[in-house]
């Protein structure tokens, strides 16, 4: 049997009553207080989570930029020094390699921040595409990253720095940031804007070492703004209702970016990069299959996985689906016919050899109040 894959905080996890799972060969927390009260919190206050098992990569030289421009369908030139961009990577079939975000650390340096189950063989993928006057290295293993979400992250961190959190815009981020509390150590810090949750919120990104003594200075600065930490549990179903997707199930090597929804990201007239012919042929001939809402109109809960039925007739699959902690309404994703697709529509998921009725509806189910 292999051995989990542990994060620094890893010794924390019981202190701070973390139940731990197997995720994707990683042991990391599934909830620490239960999953919807820790998605209330992220929804209403703000939650604390531990996402060091995400990889991250350096990628630097003045062949940077072309390079990234090959392997990723979004338009790596369009960023500033201090912009963050999401995109995938995509395999000649227009498959997905994996999704990722983009950092422009400086004018020929970038991090690449991509999924923990994906690790190796993203890091194999750019290595086989590694391009002149250009180097790939994977820090992973050297950093921790905590991800504070939720309507009150900014004051929570605030209390933490001088900068002046206020101006970060969305998918920007610092470098360096300094940050202290009374009795710890002064730590350095790239804090980014981007989230996972559908929340405002931060993700911090540390050098291992000082992950622990961040992790107690956020849960002290956190307390008083009612902070909840969070897991791997609430972490699904916020990014499930503001239809973030997840690798291995919205999208995956046989699940292209169009037909995921995520075709905004996929810049065809950027010029030619892996995968573009094939996502142009189909953008051209018209997109099979649909990843759309579906609510449950009559009692049952669609899970991952379960068939997708018209007329008797197997259209597709849901690829998430749960009872959304917000709405209490039992909602799923589901990759489908695109001829069925329409709101409105009528289908059934099957669960556990029964036809149940559902109806396609708009998405994301959950989209924050912006000020």
């Amino acid at each position: 049997m292999t051995e989990l894959k542990r994060t620094t905080l890893y010794p924390l996890y019981a202190e701070y009553g973390g139940k731990v799972i197997d995720f994707g060969g990683w042991a990391l927390p599934v909830q620490f207080s239960g999953i919807l009260l820790e998605h209330e919190a992220v929804r209403s206050k703000v939650g604390l989570f531990d996402v060091s098992h995400m990889g991250e990569v350096i990628v630097e030289g003045a062949g940077a930029l072309s390079f990234l421009q090959n392997v990723t369908t979004n338009d790596v030139s369009k960023l500033s020094v201090g912009q963050a961009q999401y995109g995938m990577m995509c395999y000649p079939d227009g498959g997905v390699v994996d999704d990722l975000l983009v950092y422009r650390l400086a004018e020929d340096k970038y991090m690449l921040v991509i999924n923990a189950a994906n690790i190796d063989k993203d890091v194999e993928w750019l290595q086989k595409h590694v391009a002149p006057n250009m180097s790939i290295r994977d820090i992973s293993r050297e950093m921790s990253m905590l991800a504070l979400q939720g309507p009150l992250a900014v004051q929570v961190l605030q209390t933490l720095t001088d900068e002046p959190l206020d101006s970060v815009k969305s998918f920007h981020f610092l470098q360096d940031v300094s940050l202290r509390s009374e009795g710890q150590p002064t730590i350095r810090a790239l804090v980014s804007r981007t989230g996972y949750t559908g929340e405002d919120g931060f993700e911090l990104y540390v050098a291992n070492d000082d992950a622990i003594t961040l992790w107690r200075m956020l849960t002290a600065a956190g307390e008083p703004f009612g902070m909840l930490l969070c897991g791997l549990g609430a972490r699904d179903t916020l990014r499930f209702e503001a239809r973030l997707p997840l690798y291995g199930q919205e999208l995956s090597s046989t699940i292209s970016p169009l037909e995921a929804g995520l075709g905004v990201f996929v810049k065809l007239d950027k010029g030619a990069f892996i995968g573009s012919e094939a996502l142009l042929a189909q953008k051209k001939i018209g997109i099979g299959r649909k990843l759309v809402g579906i609510e449950m109109i009559e009692r049952g809960i669609p899970r991952t996985h379960y068939p997708v039925f018209v007329d008797g007739m197997r259209i597709g699959e849901v690829t998430t689906g749960t009872q959304s902690p917000t709405f209490k309404k039992n909602v799923g994703l589901a990759l489908i016919d695109s001829s069925y697709a329409a709101l409105g529509t009528t289908v059934d998921v099957e669960i556990r050899g029964k036809f149940v009725k559902a109806i396609v509806v708009s998405t994301p189910f959950y989209r924050r109040a912006l000020n």
